[in-house]
This record gives structure tokens, C-alpha cells and sequence, in this order.
């Protein structure tokens, strides 16, 4: 059965949070602050991370570490349990000697506290066999990665772009660059596992629960109904929990070693930024090439691309312009370089946050090149149709983005030339930039209706509120599948124990969930009429909704931004942004803001401030905390404002929703970029731009 549009009632209405008492008055009880009749006692780990880069481990030695007060055991690669399989070398925890990062997970350390834990994995000595690394793009060799690694084609060509650039009246070339940037979420990634009748039972800190049970399972030899895993509060994780990592396998093993007793495992921040993935870094290489009208006839994007020897990830940032702006000539395509360095992952807009940094910011030179004003530019360069695929649009609304996102912010008032106005002691300019980001979906999700004896309505899926609303969205989206008010409603989520449910990332998490409890609901309506009897139950699985074959489906915008930037000191101040959004309809109008607005911030952050700055003899990341690695404060954000176009596409999901978590991010970078251009006529394409970018020779 196919879930057809359903009637919004609660969704476009402003819900308040549902889980927001338990969260501001400290009830809501995070990974490893699980009460539970199991979780009597526990044990505490800590781990010990290599100091290399490479090579082997020679000896652990634990006899102090051992003997200090609590602690009850070290284990290492010859005394951990053995995993199934190893292939997977990130996830293939002190199951060898063998050395691919500094930082790698060497021993762990279990004791009666926390404390006690942490100073025995201080007293572990731990010797090594070094091998030389290779630590720097600049000493890597690249190789073109797999359609699988990138998700899509690593290299698109249509037409003739070298022939198209040789002939075209303007034509602009640059490389831009960004650096790597870490998650840095406010909750540590951190597990509480207790192993018990050979049922492995973990509360988690992460994006989503079947996943990891479905990574872990065969790690273990279980089936994966022998593992549950549970996540009730999450306190963020922008991509870096989506997957599972390291920590993850080692409470696992620490908890099938003290078999029966729970084992709490909270990875420090400084050891975080080698164990829970980061964006890596990327180097584009952009050519456009125009008429003097600056319509786009040449577009490319090659990109190259940090990854890991230990596992491979492709940040696929050529892709967002294979669905930007006209034109015949294109190509794109993605290098990767292999680095002796920790494991790359997802981080907010993975691919579209860095690519359409530089390609927005390419746009910029080539309006000012032509002589087009920026947002001219961009709607002269509208493709009727996706440029790689030629399939329509579900929805592109870019065009009246871009206008309306000019009106308010009085784009019409902006001085044509760069460096044009001064104020006591700052230049001051204004800068845009478009945004793109994918309307994904996930089929195979599946929720469970059931009337509870007192005559409300059990909604259960598998999925997890990452801190975004999750919870209160799918109650209204339930509700109006329903036909109830949002009182008669139970939302029962994050637990293996629910239906199956995908990972909370790709902005997919609502519409696919949302999907599947629609389709639900209709199918529960069907079969049960409609006044069910108390005990009345339908489970389904939702297959894939939209026309993908027919229609590209993707979500828009545009970003404006204005920037100060001091002549003496080069200080760049943000007083204003500016989003304005096409992502269908919104189905909470107060979390939505939240989302859009932290996601300027976000890219304000890595305009201006973020760099996880890597020790070019060790590997590591020299910037392990929140201290010495960048973000913003209250005091660098100014005043924000979104708002969305009404908007439905019931192509993309049955409630017209396409998915908003990461796009509010794309796009921002590049209108700061811009924008402190037009300021001070000093073009930054490699980020962050700190302040001694714009300070003159």
C-alpha cells in the first residue's frame, strides 16, 4: 500500500517541544545516565589512544596501571575479546597490534569509577614500532573513488568543457579550500553496555539505534535481535553519531568481558577528535566560463579530497553543482587522497557545505567579471531542468528565494563596487549566495499503530530525536495520519525494540519516518475501520514514495549576509544574516526556526572561526577542545532571520515536507565570504577567513 497526501491539521502549527520539560529541568537522562535495574554497580572505561601514526604496538604494559586503587582490568589487543570480523579497521577494536592513526584505540582501561578509570589508562605504558606516515595532502597520491564512496558518479562529463572555455567571453578560474572541521556536539559520544543470556543491551548516544545494532550484531556474533540499543536523549551530533564508531565496539567488548555487570563508557572531548569522525578537508578547483551577460556555457568543479588508509570517505563536494545553474559544458569530478590520519565521517551538509562554498563564492567573481549583479547572475543561470539528469524539478523555487530574500534585505541599496563604504573604523558589505541541499528518502522504515486500552493510539517507530523536535514533528505528522487531536496520540520511538527505523541524518529522518507512519495509519485504517477495538494493531513498511525516476527532488535557498570587517585589525563581525527557504512544507514552524537559525551560526562558524588544525609530525588534531577549536559565542552572533515560501510537495512525501536539517548551513559560508569582500575588496577562498586574510601587505 502507498501512502497518498494526507490533511495538515497539527503539522504547520507551532507544537511545543514535547520533550522540553525533561531536557530544562535536568529529567531527561542521556547515554550514560541511564537508571535502569541493569545498570546497578557499573563499571567505568576509559581508553588509551595511541601516540603514533603508524606502526604496531610492541608491548601494553598494565602492571601500575593495574594496581591502582579500583582499577580491575586493562585489556589490549591480546586480552579483549574477539570480534567476528576485522575488515572494517576503524571498528576492528584491540584486535591486533597494528597502528593506522594516532589516537587509535590501544587499551581500555575498566574500574569501579570513573575517576580510578581515568588515572589507570594515565599509568598504562604503551610501546610501539614506528613506520613512517604520510600525513599531508601535498606528500599523498590520489586516486579516483568508487560510485559507491561518493554516492554518486565520482567524475560527470557532458558536452565539451575545455572547448567551451576557450571560446567564452569571461571565464573564471580558482581554487578554494576547506579545512578540516569537527562536530564538537555538547554530548560526548558515550554508551552504557551490560551483556547478559548472551543479549547485548546498550544505551546510546546516536543517530540511530538499528543501525548500530545492525553494525554491531555481526561485529559480535549475535543476530541482531540479540542486541538492543537504545538512544531516549541525544545532545546532539551533526553527522558524527551517525554512524558507529570506535567507542562504540569497545564498551561492547568491555561489557562481553565483565558479562552481567554494565560497563559506562564516555569518551573524553580531547580523545573525540580523533574517535568520532570530522569533516576533512577539501581543495576545488573551479572554471566558469560565460558570455558578457554572464551566462554560465562551461561549469567545473573538480575536487580533491582528504580521506583515511584505515577507511575510506569521500566528502562528495563536486556533486551540489551538478544540479546548480545552466549550461551545456560540465564537468565534475572527485580526487581522494589517503592520509595516515583518523577516520573522516559525516558533519551537517556533507559534500553541499564545502562545494557550494566555492562554487557560490566562484559565482561572486563572475558577476563581478561580467559586470551582473550577484542575484541577477544567479536567476540568469536558472536550468529548466536538472542539469546532469534533465528531469523536472518536484519543486524549484530558487528564483523567488533569491527576490524575496533581495527585498528584505534591501538589496536594492547596496553599492555596485567593493570597498565603497566606511564607517568610524569599518568597511561595510553586503554578500548572497544560493543553497541546495537533496530531498532524500529512505524506504524500509516501518511503524506500528495500535489502540491502547484506554482508547489512545500507540505510534511506535525506531527512530531518534538527535535534539532537532524529531519527537514533536511525528506526533503531529501521526495525528493528522490519524485524524485525532495530538492528545489521543502515544509516540513510542528510539528502541531496537520498535519498528525498524534509518539513521537521523541527510535531513531524510522525518519524511522517511513520517512516510512510513503515514502509510501506517492508512493501512490501520483500512483494516480496523474507523472505531477500532482496543488491542486493534498494524505494522508497515514503507516503500519508496517518491517518483524518483521522474522527478529530481531536491530543497533551495538563498542567504544574504552583511559583514564589518576593522581596517586596522581585520576583525569581521556578521551583524546580519538573512535565509530565506523553498523545502516544502514545514511541519513545526518553532523547531524549523531553530534548525534554519543554528544552521547560520553553523556556517558562520566555518567562515570565520573553524579550523581543527592537524600536527603536521604526528597527524593528530594539536586543537582538542572547545577552547582551542573555534566556534561562535552569543557575543559574534548578530541578527538572524529565516523564513520559507508556502510551500507544499506531496511528490517528496505524503505530508510535503522535503527535510530542512542541513540546508540552513549550505551556502552561508559564501555569503559572509561575499559579503566581507564587498566590504574590503580582499577575496578570501580558503577558510576560515581569520584576520590576518584581510589585512594588506
Amino acid at each position: 500500500m502507498n501512502a497518498t497526501p494526507i490533511r495538515a491539521v497539527s503539522m504547520g502549527t507551532g507544537l511545543v517541544r514535547v520533550d522540553g520539560r525533561e531536557k530544562v529541568t535536568g529529567l531527561a537522562s542521556y547515554a550514560v545516565e541511564v537508571d535502569h535495574e541493569l545498570v546497578q554497580s557499573p563499571l567505568y572505561a576509559w581508553l588509551v589512544t595511541s601516540t603514533i601514526a603508524r606502526g604496531e604496538v610492541v608491548k601494553v604494559d598494565a602492571v601500575v596501571a593495574s594496581a591502582h586503587p579500583g582499577v580491575v582490568i586493562v585489556l589490549d589487543h591480546d586480552s579483549a575479546p574477539r570480534l567476528v570480523g576485522t575488515g572494517d579497521r576503524e571498528l576492528g577494536v584491540l584486535q591486533d597490534a597494528r597502528v593506522g592513526f594516532r589516537g587509535q584505540i590501544v587499551a581500555l582501561v575498566l574500574a569501579e569509577s570513573s575517576e580510578a578509570a581515568r588515572e589507570g589508562a594515565r599509568l598504562v605504558k604503551v610501546s610501539y614500532r614506528e613506520d613512517e606516515a604520510v600525513l599531508s595532502m601535498a606528500e599523498g597520491v590520489s586516486y579516483l573513488p568508487s560510485k559507491k564512496a561518493v554516492g554518486s558518479e565520482p567524475e560527470l562529463v557532458q558536452g565539451d568543457v575545455e572547448s567551451a572555455l576557450a571560446v567564452a567571453e569571461v571565464v573564471v578560474e580558482q581554487t578554494y579550500s576547506t579545512p578540516n572541521e569537527q562536530n564538537a556536539a555538547m554530548e560526548p559520544h558515550a554508551a552504557t553496555a551490560v551483556w547478559r543470556n548472551g543479549v547485548l543491551r546498550m544505551w546510546d548516544s546516536t543517530q540511530g539505534v538499528h543501525p548500530v545494532a545492525e553494525t554491531l550484531a555481526p561485529l559480535l556474533g549475535l543476530e541482531k535481535e540479540q542486541v538492543r540499543v537504545q538512544a531516549p536523549y541525544v545532545g546532539g551530533g551533526f553527522g558524527s553519531k551517525g554512524l558507529p564508531h570506535g567507542p562504540e565496539v569497545a564498551v561492547a567488548l568491555a561489557a562481553r568481558w565483565a558479562e552481567g555487570r554494565a560497563v559506562k563508557l564516555a569518551v573524553s572531548r580531547q580523545q573525540l577528535f580523533a574517535l568520532a569522525g570530522y569533516r576533512p578537508q577539501t581543495h576545488s578547483r573551479i572554471r566558469l566560463g560565460a558570455d558578457r551577460a554572464g551566462r554560465i556555457s562551461a561549469f567545473s568543479h573538480e575536487v580533491t579530497v582528504q580521506s583515511s588508509v584505515v577507511k575510506e570517505f569521500v566528502e562528495h563536494a563536486a556533486v551540489p553543482g551538478r544540479v546548480m545553474y545552466a549550461g551545456k559544458n560540465r564537468l565534475s569530478s572527485h580526487r581522494v587522497v589517503p592520509l595516515d590520519v583518523a577516520v573522516p565521517s559525516w558533519m551537517r551538509a556533507p559534500g553541499e557545505m564545502p562545494g557550494m562554498f566555492a562554487i557560490e563564492v566562484a559565482m561572486d567573481e563572475l558577476a563581478e567579471a561580467s559586470g551582473v549583479d550577484p542575484v541577477e547572475l544567479r536567476i540568469r543561470n536558472e536550468p529548466e531542468v536538472e542539469p546532469h539528469s534533465a528531469k523536472p524539478f518536484s519543486g524549484r523555487r530558487l528564483v523567488d528565494c533569491l527576490q524575496r530574500g533581495a527585498e528584505r534585505f534591501g538589496w536594492a541599496q547596496r553599492p555596485p563596487a567593493p570597498r565603497s563604504t566606511l564607517e568610524g573604523e569599518w568597511w561595510v558589505g553586503t554578500g548572497v549566495a544560493a543553497a541546495t541541499y537533496p530531498a532524500n528518502f529512505m524506504p524500509g522504515n516501518a511503524a506500528r499503530i495500535r489502540v491502547l486500552a484506554d482508547g489512545r493510539l500507540s505510534v511506535a517507530i525506531g527512530a531518534v530525536d538527535i535534539g532537532t523536535g524529531s519527537r514533536t514533528a511525528l506526533l503531529q505528522i501521526a495525528a493528522d495520519a490519524l485524524g485525532v487531536p495530538v492528545s489521543r496520540v502515544k509516540l513510542e520511538i528510539a528502541d531496537t525494540d520498535l519498528p525498524k527505523a534509518t539513521v537521523a541524518g541527510g535531513s531524510a529522518g522525518t519524511g522517511s519516518w513520517g512516510t512510513a507512519i503515514v502509510q501506517a495509519a492508512q493501512q490501520f485504517r483500512a483494516e480496523h475501520g474507523a472505531h477500532p477495538a482496543p488491542g486493534a494493531e498494524t505494522t508497515a513498511t514503507s516503500k519508496a514514495y517518491p517518483e524518483k525516476k521522474k522527478f529530481a527532488f531536491h530543497s533551495f535557498g538563498a542567504v544574504f549576509a552583511e559583514t564589518r570587517v576593522h581596517r586596522l585589525t581585520g576583525e569581521v563581525r556578521v551583524p546580519r544574516m538573512l535565509g530565506v527557504y523553498s523545502v516544502g512544507r514545514v511541519i513545526n514552524p518553532l523547531t524549523a526556526r531553530s534548525q534554519f537559525l543554528g544552521g547560520l551560526i553553523m556556517g558562520q562558524s566555518a567562515a570565520l572561526l573553524e579550523e581543527a588544525v592537524r600536527d603536521s609530525r604526528h597527524g593528530h588534531f594539536i586543537t582538542q577542545d572547545l577552547a582551542s577549536y573555534h566556534v561562535p559565542t552569543h557575543a559574534d552572533v548578530g541578527n538572524l532571520q529565516v523564513e520559507w515560501l508556502d510551500d507544499v510537495d506531496e511528490r517528496a512525501t505524503p505530508m510535503g515536507s522535503r527535510g530542512i536539517g542541513e540546508i540552513g548551513i549550505v551556502g552561508t559560508s559564501a555569503a559572509i565570504i561575499n559579503a566581507a569582500y564587498h566590504a574590503t575588496g580582499i577575496r578570501v577562498r580558503d577558510l576560515p577567513a581569520t584576520p590576518a586574510k584581510f589585512l594588506r601587505p
